[in-house]
């Protein structure tokens, strides 16, 4: 009988059913964009040849961002919370692959005239089970949570990725904010300067009340323009302290400058674009642990042998045990074959099929998202650069035709209300310039975001991990 028990398992787990592999990633793409031919580059401008490097941080040169960054990865709160989804993954891809070993349980309890039931009964038993896998229901079910596994995993990582990103681009836009203080309180300077001038020629005589009026409301709105870009000013600070997990005091000191634009990016190909993405490769991980969970649901509906085995030993001190061995053993098999289950699990074949089908068309959505955010961000790179042309321009014309204006005013030659209207054309030059300066830098963080390169040169992301092949018994 113990020869029988030992023979059976090694007999039945070769002759267990292999796993279907799933779609590879050819086909998955090709399913997922069946309709999209990929060009054999780019076809916006603003892209260098070469391959998609990683280590984009460093190339803004700028120490206090860098540290800004490496503290929000450890502090937000955002990443704790994937960090903890990684650990649930892990933890059900363990689970899931339990019952592919042995069941043992160990059953005693103590006997003698003091026992609860007085019935004198002592003993003790070991008792085994195994449900034979054939038809690779737990398999498939354990290979399902293990791709989910590695998809929470690079979901991580995309994570850290974007909040790198995010904290750059706040970083930049909070110097913009603060530059746009500047440009205010100049405003507010010359405005000053002009209500100073208006009185100063209503006492001589060569002015009007009407003109010192005038001056005197500009300034106001001037002033109030000062209190509102102050507020945005510091909401950006705070939001910044909040992604790193400080308490939003608003006293981070944000530098008056914004860096320079670093050279061009390699950009890469198209073709190449889906394997680095991590957002990308976490849906193709999702497909397949999709089809597992429908291989899952289809041997569902096939019949469950499981082999058990038992020692056990009993003694009394109030009664005489006749004819009876100790240690018992015994060992056996047992079957459970669905019949009639008013069509409960072909219901759940459909529906891991219409999640399956489900995870296939949320890879094509990222798919074409991640080579339309790579487009939009090479082009943009390019129509900034031409406005970055043309504003540099326009404030060096406001600047001289301003001067012009203030001559012309204080000779008597021109009135107020051309001066004015020539300090907003130039506030607003300035401030046109400095947006696209900004928007230039954030365009550029969107670009490495949105093609998979790296924030860090050093090799610390999750992603290496996630392409081993996860064991959950050494987890």
């Amino acid at each position: 009988m113990l020869r029988i028990v030992l023979i059976a398992p090694l007999v039945a787990a070769l002759a267990a059913c292999a796993l279907k592999s799933p779609l590879d990633a050819g086909e998955t793409r090709a399913q997922a964009l069946p309709n999209m031919t990929l060009p054999p580059q780019w076809t916006a401008q603003g892209g260098a040849a070469g391959a998609v490097a990683s280590g984009w941080l460093a190339t803004f040169n700028d120490p206090q961002l860098e540290s800004l960054v490496r503290e929000a990865l450890v502090y937000n709160f955002d990443l704790q919370v994937a960090a903890a989804r990684v650990e649930q993954a892990a933890g059900y891809a363990r689970l899931a692959g339990a019952t592919l070993y042995p069941q043992v349980n160990l059953l005693a309890r103590g006997g003698g005239k003091l026992s609860g039931d007085s019935s004198g009964l002592a003993g003790a038993g070991v008792f085994a089970s195994w449900e034979l896998d054939l038809w690779g229901r737990v398999r498939a079910g354990r290979e399902a949570a293990r791709l989910q596994y590695v998809s929470a995993e690079l979901e991580a990582e995309y994570a850290r990725q974007s909040i790198a990103a995010l904290v750059a681009k706040s970083w930049f836009l909070a110097m913009e904010a603060r530059l746009q203080k500047g440009v205010a309180e100049d405003m507010v300077r010359a405005s000053e300067q002009i209500a100073n001038l208006a009185r100063e020629r209503q006492r001589v005589g060569s002015g009007s009340e009407y003109d010192t009026a005038v001056a005197q409301a500009s300034l106001q709105t001037q002033l109030d323009v000062v209190q509102q870009v102050d507020l945005a000013y510091r909401q950006s600070v705070r939001a910044l302290e909040a992604m790193a997990g400080r308490y939003p005091a608003a006293a981070l000191d944000v530098p008056a400058r914004l860096p320079a634009k670093p050279g061009p990016v390699p950009s890469g190909m198209p073709s190449d674009l889906l394997e680095r993405r991590l957002d990308v490769t976490a849906a193709e991980r999702r497909v397949a642990a999709a089809f597992h969970r429908t291989e899952e649901a289809k041997a569902a509906r096939l019949p469950r042998i499981s082999l058990t085995a038992a020692v056990s030993t009993i003694s009394s001190d109030l009664f005489v045990l006749k004819d009876h061995d100790n240690p018992v053993w015994s060992a056996g098999a047992s079957l459970l074959a669905p019949i009639y289950l008013g069509g409960a699990l072909q219901s759940q074949v459909e529906i891991r099929t219409a999640e399956q089908k489900q995870a296939l068309a949320e890879f094509g959505r990222v798919g074409a998202r991640a080579f339309g955010e790579v487009e939009n961000a090479l082009a943009s790179s390019v129509t900034l650069e031409a406005r970055m042309t043309i504003l540099a321009r326009a404030v060096a014309e406001n600047e001289r035709a301003l001067e012009l204006a203030n001559v012309r005013y204080r000779v008597g030659s021109g009135d107020l209300r051309a001066v004015q209207q020539q300090q907003l054309a130039l506030s607003s030059a300035r401030t046109a310039l400095l947006r696209v300066r900004s928007e230039q830098l954030v365009q550029r963080v969107n670009l490495h975001l949105a093609l998979g390169g790296g924030w860090a040169l050093e090799a610390d992301t999750l992603a290496p991990r996630s392409a081993m092949a996860f064991d959950p018994a050494k987890r």
